[in-house]
């Protein structure tokens, strides 16, 4: 900045344009749309920009293009470390955006649904990024004025919604021929809800590999872990699994704990092999085999996504992200 610029007075997007040597409509774009920008001239923006200390008014462009400046996330358990991730990833590629994000939940206390109306009204989110697909249709088609939705993780076959989501189906079939090649024929699954599009895919994963398996009902959650053990338990020995594919990271290690108290071993007595790959199972005695899902990924795409439906550019109906075993010391040749 020149010596005689008064340096009480605010920095505007044109003091940056007059020292990067470019126009005003330029800034703009390096602050909205970088790509679109050539990297020389991106860099020389970002330099006045840092050199001039100047702060872009996120409320008064808001204002100018109707928007509330904020992106709503709703997931279904805000305790589960997996979604933790998940957020993290979206939230950090909004912030670059000039985008606050917001986070709640759809279930409430004893798992009962949340009405989703509040956020639902364009007035306190530009989008939502819902990553429950568990969620009523009629919640979410009941208003014409609804912010745009994407999905992250799940996604819906009864809507044209866009979706960021993991090859689930790819995901179990690393798992279960893992088991096969390891010699396992008596295999099982713990699921999740009988509704939920991840736990179907998940079967036919399973099922792409073995004709015949044995599936323990669950929900994800360490509870349904427990519940699983004890139905493994009641099996008499000559006929239970020898491998098991966990649905989740939670019910794996619930599944194990339980079955440790009862005297079953893993990988001794069953392998056992969970999905998600959460940041617990590594340190697991044994160290869990699992289906790791990139999810800080998977909320940075789904963030981009998300930007792009809100400016109006075309987007991929639907985004798969290929799955990666990471084989640790839960599962063993029989």
């Amino acid at each position: 900045m020149n010596d005689d610029t008064d340096a009480s007075a605010p920095i505007k997007l044109a003091d940056v344009a007059r020292l990067a040597g470019v126009s005003p409509a330029t800034v703009s774009r390096v602050l909205s749309r970088p790509a679109m920008v050539a990297e020389a001239t991106r860099e020389a923006v970002l330099l006045a920009i840092q050199q001039t200390g100047y702060r872009m008014n996120h409320a008064a462009r808001n204002l100018r293009k109707q928007r509330t400046g904020a992106v709503v996330a709703l997931v279904p358990n805000l305790g589960n470390p997996f979604f933790a991730k998940i957020l993290a990833g979206l939230g950090r590629a909004l912030e670059g955006a000039g985008y606050d994000l917001l986070v709640g939940d759809t279930l409430g206390e004893g798992g009962r649904r949340r009405s989703l109306h509040r956020f639902l009204d364009p007035s306190r989110a530009d989008g939502i990024v819902l990553c429950d697909g568990l969620v009523p249709r009629a919640e979410l088609t009941n208003s014409r004025l609804a912010p745009p939705i994407v999905m992250a993780c799940e996604w819906r076959e009864d809507m044209e919604l866009p979706a960021v989501a993991f090859d689930n189906a790819a995901g179990t079939e690393l798992a279960a021929r893992h088991l096969y090649e390891l010699g396992h024929r008596r295999i099982a699954c713990i699921g999740g809800p009988e509704a939920n599009v991840l736990h179907r895919t998940r079967l036919d994963g399973v099922a792409r590999v073995f004709d015949k398996f044995t599936v323990f009902s669950g929900d994800f959650s360490l509870e349904a872990g427990r519940r699983a053990a004890e139905a493994f338990l009641a099996l008499a020995p000559a006929e239970r699994p020898t491998g098991v594919v966990s649905f989740s990271d939670e019910m794996a290690c619930a599944f194990i704990s339980e079955l440790h108290r009862h005297g079953i071993l893993v990988p001794r007595d069953v392998s056992v092999v969970g999905f998600d790959d959460i940041e617990l199972v590594s340190h697991l005695a044994p160290p869990l085999t699992t289906v790791r899902q990139p999810k800080r990924e998977i909320g940075r795409m789904a963030a981009q996504t998300m930007l792009a439906v809100i400016e109006g550019r075309p987007v991929e109906p639907r985004v798969m992200i290929p799955p990666r075993l990471m084989i640790r010391a839960s599962t063993a040749a029989i």
